[in-house]
């Protein structure tokens, strides 16, 4: 894919008051999630409950893209339509997660690495065909007042800019995720300073690699206090220094970035990247929303697996979509929250 397809791609996942819905849980994740409801993790059950997601009337309404994982890629609705070709009827782009999860760091007790790169190229040049667009790569890092190392910083930024430079070779956008963990006691301050650095590390490795930084979205967390942490910075404190890390650290020529919600309530995420949008409205790039949780959890739980449920569903997911949106720029208000 030429560079101008890459970055219009890019631009379309994060056009204003879009964002993306990751619904890229492993095999292993997807059935603790059906079984906090009670469902049997069969392929029948998770198609059933990705196709409650990927059907939502009117989804690419508030919705870009959706990440996907490598069965559900493959699968089709009830009706015989693949999903695939489903989001595309829907103006969404499909994505797919490529890497291969964290693990062990050799060298580096207590700290992982993503893995994943061993025949990647291949992977993607199928994942193209299938009619992915935009891929996923997540390197989590544990924060305490030591972690994460310099080496650990070093293996994951190099494993994402090697990801990146093979995905813009095969016409795959590549959305870059490195996750600062909020699973501590951290402060808000620490969270800063070490999602600063792994940023800046991270787009000197892109560099290196020859990405180019206009066909690329960056996911990445919110710089807020550690969920341990006895002091939880308020909303405007979270928003103030998101922006101001990243004005430090994401070059201009970034189309967007795309938060996670990392654990955040669903009303926490969606309060802190309405401050962001509200409070500095000029940035470089689009700041937007790839959330899992915090837009499925609703869904899920209201689903619970029974068809007479489906409907009630799709319009939790799609509030949840609509206020997210309403955030991205800058307009949402707790008010609507309570209305709806």
């Amino acid at each position: 894919m030429a560079a101008g397809s890459l970055e219009h791609t890019a631009q379309a996942m994060v056009a204003p008051g879009r964002g993306i819905l990751a619904a890229d849980e492993s095999t292993g994740t997807i059935g603790q999630r059906l079984a906090s409801i009670g469902v049997e993790s069969t392929e029948e059950s998770r198609r059933d409950y990705r196709q409650v997601l990927l059907t939502a009337p009117d989804l690419g309404q508030y919705i870009s893209g959706v990440i996907l994982y490598d069965e559900t890629l493959r699968q089709s609705a009830s009706d015989g339509r693949t999903f695939v070709s489903i989001l595309q009827a829907a103006g969404v782009i499909p994505g797919i997660k490529v890497d291969t999860g964290m693990h062990p760091l050799a060298g580096f007790p207590g700290e992982k690495v993503a893995e994943g790169l061993d025949g990647l190229r291949q992977r993607l040049a199928d994942y193209h065909r299938l009619g992915a667009r935009f891929a996923k790569w997540r390197a989590a890092l544990e924060v305490n007042d030591t972690l994460p190392s310099d080496g650990c910083i070093s293996a994951n930024v190099h494993a994402l800019a090697r990801y990146a430079a093979l995905c813009q070779e095969a016409g795959i956008v590549p959305m870059v995720e490195p996750e600062v963990l909020m699973n501590g006691d951290h402060s808000i301050e620490r969270c800063e300073a070490v999602t600063e650095t792994v940023l800046r590390r991270l787009f000197a490795a892109l560099a290196d690699q020859n990405v180019s930084l206009e066909g690329l979205i960056l996911k990445t967390n919110m710089v807020v206090s550690g969920e341990k942490n006895r002091r939880q910075a308020p909303v405007d404190e979270v928003a103030a220094a998101t922006v101001r890390c990243f004005l430090r650290a994401v070059p201009a020529a970034v189309p967007g970035i795309a938060f996670l919600s990392g654990g955040q309530s669903d009303a926490a995420a969606t309060a802190h990247l309405d401050a962001m949008n509200r409070s500095s409205p000029n940035l470089p790039w689009t700041l937007s929303f790839s959330y899992g949780r915090a837009l499925q959890a609703q869904p899920l739980k209201i689903w619970a697996g029974k068809p007479g449920n489906v409907a009630a569903a799709q319009k939790a997911l799609l509030h949840r979509s609509r206020m997210n949106a309403l955030a991205a720029t800058g307009q949402w208000s707790a008010g609507l929250e309570q209305a709806a």
